[in-house]
């Protein structure tokens, strides 16, 4: 918790810092990457550095931070502090990074604040920086020696067994260790880090989530990011470099699954699973694990998207769902009509035009759901499932890319 007198200054500097935030995170990025041009380079995701999201996410992470440590100093923001650190281990995020980012991020708050920044002020806040660093340093640890990895050493070539096309759009890649061995043990929901040299040298990260289970490997499934009408919405490097370069026979190198939004084993009651576009990935993953291990829980699978074209694993969700014993999919297209697909003599995919509505289904008591898309579809989707009368508690989200907020 913080001490008393940094609790009392950070709660009087904490409206202008929030308020200056924006700028002070623009300064801190121009002054960290001038001094070290390869973490720009080699870890941090370049197109989100051009549209300003993780300059977003970097300042809502530490506003949240310190607000948390006000008005609950006896605990932690632990499901923050927990996407962060599955984030940072996948990515091979060390130890020793965390004072450089500390004395660039204070640098920019001098020179933003100006005079404003007293001693007092730097002590405050320099124990709030270091009270959310030795937190998620723990985690990411912990998190890497349950991994099996020591510290930063994330990365395990894999050979690319084999690629499918779901859409024009979305491409999955097939992935086996180079070393014969079998990959790690993951859970469905996670991810894993990909990590590709490009052709100026850098070597880009991104994240992609397991689609499905391969014995022996991973599935991952990628959509090729174009480009935007703004100069700040670039075309995805890795993901475009994938869908032209990688066919087959390649090396990539992977990193070991993490993230904390995963489908527990553990009790019987209802799922609902809701995802938007590329978002279904997740979910494809934890619908074919139920499948494979001959779940009976009641299944509700819920998706949007354009059109069936821009659909991926359309075929895959009428397959799985037909396989399970209680288990219904409903599917919004923004440009397709209405009605009923079905897969032999089992009626298993209700297709509805428009937005998403989660206020149309009869969501049962109990239910546990999970979520993944853009975060308006997610903010929307949440506030549906709460008036359908489901607990905050039971809402679970995944986010692609940095997390702007909590919903």
């Amino acid at each position: 918790m913080l001490s008393p007198k940094s609790a009392e200054t950070v709660r009087a500097t904490l409206p202008a810092v929030s308020g200056a935030i924006g700028e002070i995170t623009t300064r801190f990025y121009e002054r960290l990457f001038a001094a070290h041009p390869e973490l720009l380079r080699d870890l941090f995701n370049r197109g989100n550095q051009a549209n300003g999201s993780q300059r977003q996410a970097l300042a809502g992470s530490i506003a949240a931070f310190a607000r948390h440590l006000l008005e609950h100093p006896d605990s932690r923001p632990d499901g923050m502090l927990g996407r962060i650190a599955h984030k940072h281990a996948s990515l091979g995020v060390r130890e020793d990074q965390y004072p450089i980012v500390r004395e660039h991020l204070f640098a920019a708050l001098a020179e933003v604040l100006g005079e404003a920044v007293t001693d007092d002020v730097l002590r405050a806040w320099n124990e709030v920086y270091w009270l959310m660093a030795h937190a998620l340093i723990a985690a990411e640890k912990r998190l890497l020696r349950e991994a099996g990895m020591r510290d930063g050493a994330v990365w395990r070539p894999y050979r690319v067994a084999g690629r499918v096309e779901e859409t024009d759009e979305v491409a999955t890649f097939l992935l086996r260790p180079a070393d014969g061995e079998p990959a790690p043990v993951s859970r469905p929901g996670q991810y894993v880090s990909v990590q590709v040299q490009l052709p100026d040298g850098a070597r880009q990260i991104r994240q992609y989530s397991l689609s499905g289970q391969l014995d022996g490997g991973v599935q991952i499934s990628v959509k090729r990011v174009a480009a935007g009408d703004r100069p700040d919405a670039p075309a995805g490097e890795v993901s475009g470099y994938l869908h032209a370069h990688v066919h087959g026979g390649e090396t990539l190198y992977v990193s070991p699954p993490f993230g904390d939004v995963v489908l527990s084993d553990d009790g019987d009651g209802p799922l609902l699973f809701a995802s938007a576009g590329i978002g279904c990935t997740p979910m494809i993953g934890m619908l074919s694990h139920l499948a494979a291990t001959g779940s009976r829980r009641r299944i509700i699978t819920a998706h949007a998207d354009r059109s069936p074209a821009t659909h991926p694993f359309r075929t895959d969700l009428r397959r799985l769902t037909g396989k399970l014993a209680d288990a219904t999919a409903e599917v919004w297209y923004e440009e397709g009509g209405a009605g009923r697909e079905t897969e032999g003599a089992v009626t298993s995919v209700t297709v509805r035009s428009g937005l998403m509505d989660l206020t149309q289904l009869a969501v049962p008591v109990g239910t546990t759901a999970y979520l993944c898309g853009p975060m308006p579809f997610m903010k929307a989707v949440r506030a549906q499932l709460l008036d359908s009368g489901v607990p905050s508690a039971a809402i679970h989200y995944e986010v692609f890319g940095p997390d702007l907020g909590l919903l």
